[in-house]
């Protein structure tokens, strides 16, 4: 079996869907599957991947083959803000050359130029193709940029999602969207999967981390990772934790993840103007041993995102044992209830603040929260237990079956 995962970009900046989309390639070959991507060397609004083009390499352990990301119309347009849609006339001419050499194709996000044109040339060549929205159906991301996305909706991506095989939702709430969007194609609900911690001693961890940023050692550490983007709202964390300290509530806020340099300036001037920065680290954008040590080291993870289809630093966090403070627009917050990994609250600066001083005032509640929290990701988010959940869907789609029972979330 030989399927192609095509995405727009795999830079670590641009987020989860490319984290996920690598190992999911990863898990899949350790099960058998012949599985590569192929995607461009976009590496943010200004910056392209240092990698060889057109040609078969290993990224990070995955086949993979880049193309170039054609920067002057991005540029020009202003898409580099919208890190969906990014033009790449070379892979156009490999998709239409190559396609047909895979049995299966999985495409990733929606208004993509990679994505729907290899859904389209799939389509005029009849080979099955699986489309992962990444929560671009829900109610929050449709309203941004409404009317270009009406007119992309119309012309190419209602057309793409009435031809696929199957959508593929990473939760229940994702399917709900793909629903309320009108589109009656079978859908199938897979997670998103996390990488197991190495052990860590958690009294060591915290020190490092504490000594690392200078936050004296009494002080708990409120931790924020992710892209920094008005959609994640930690503008909204800054101004709860405003609260807590008038409250006198004593702890440090860590902002990690990169973002908009404009938007970046906006959070920094927000948190002097309420005499916070001494409380307040930003540590940009983190991976590897810095990233693990954040998460292992931290005390309380918080959320308070818009919208996320799944939220896999939401996932980390629980695998490294952190009680959780999300909100309703992260889709997976209804199992976070249900396990009791962590607390579901509205996005207001009232309810926020009472959630993180409700965790900061109760250790025991944290600890139970943490321990809650690494058995649902053990339980539901294993990377060798959705690639064999995915070889279930690609083997009933090529053998024109219908899907999986205990996946399918329609009728076929």
């Amino acid at each position: 079996m030989k399927s192609l995962h095509v995405i727009s970009s795999v830079s670590p900046v641009r987020g989860g869907p490319t984290h996920a989309v690598l190992q999911t390639v990863k898990a899949l070959r350790n099960l058998g599957v012949d599985s590569q991507i192929v995607t461009t060397n976009d590496h943010g609004s200004e910056q392209l991947l240092n990698v060889s083009l057109n040609t078969n390499i290993e990224y990070q352990g995955v086949p993979t083959r880049f193309f170039s990301r054609y920067y002057p119309l991005i540029k020009k347009n202003n898409f580099n803000r919208d890190k969906a849609f990014i033009f790449s006339a070379e892979l156009t001419r490999w998709l239409w050359h190559h396609i047909r050499d895979y049995d299966i194709i999985e495409t990733r996000y929606l208004f993509s130029y990679p994505s729907s044109c290899a859904r389209i040339i799939a389509r005029r060549q009849g080979i099955p193709y699986i489309v992962h929205p990444t929560g671009q159906l829900a109610a929050w991301a449709l309203a941004q940029s409404r009317f270009k996305k009406q007119i992309y909706s119309f012309l190419i991506e209602r057309p793409n999602l009435n031809s696929a095989a199957a959508i593929q939702c990473s939760s229940k709430g994702e399917v709900e969207d793909v629903h309320k969007f009108g589109i009656q194609v079978p859908t199938f609900t897979v997670p998103v999967g996390v990488n197991s911690f190495v052990d860590c001693p958690e009294a060591e961890a915290r020190h490092k981390l504490h000594h690392t940023y200078g936050i004296p050692n009494h002080k708990p550490i409120v931790l924020f990772l992710s892209r920094l983007h008005y959609k994640k709202r930690p503008d909204l964390l800054i101004q709860a934790f405003s609260k807590l300290a008038v409250q006198t509530y004593d702890f440090h806020l860590i902002l990690a993840g990169s973002g908009e340099t404009d938007y970046v300036n906006h959070l920094k001037k927000l948190v002097a103007s309420l005499s916070l920065a001494k409380h307040t680290s930003f540590a940009g954008f983190v991976t590897g041993e810095d990233k693990n040590l954040l998460l292992q080291g931290s005390d309380i993870f918080v959320l308070p995102s818009f919208s996320e289809n799944f939220g896999v630093a939401v996932a980390e966090a629980m695998a490294a044992g952190l009680p959780v403070i999300v909100t309703p627009g992260v889709q997976i917050s209804p199992e976070i209830a249900a396990a009791k990994a962590g607390l579901v609250v509205e996005g207001e600066i009232e309810t926020l603040a009472d959630a993180i001083a409700t965790l900061l005032t109760s250790p025991h509640l944290r600890h139970e929260l943490g321990e809650n929290g690494k058995r649902l990701v053990s339980h539901q988010y294993s990377w060798k237990v959705i690639a064999q959940n995915l070889i279930s869907v690609y083997t009933a789609i090529i053998e024109g079956k219908p899907l999986p029972d205990h996946l399918s979330s329609t009728n076929s």
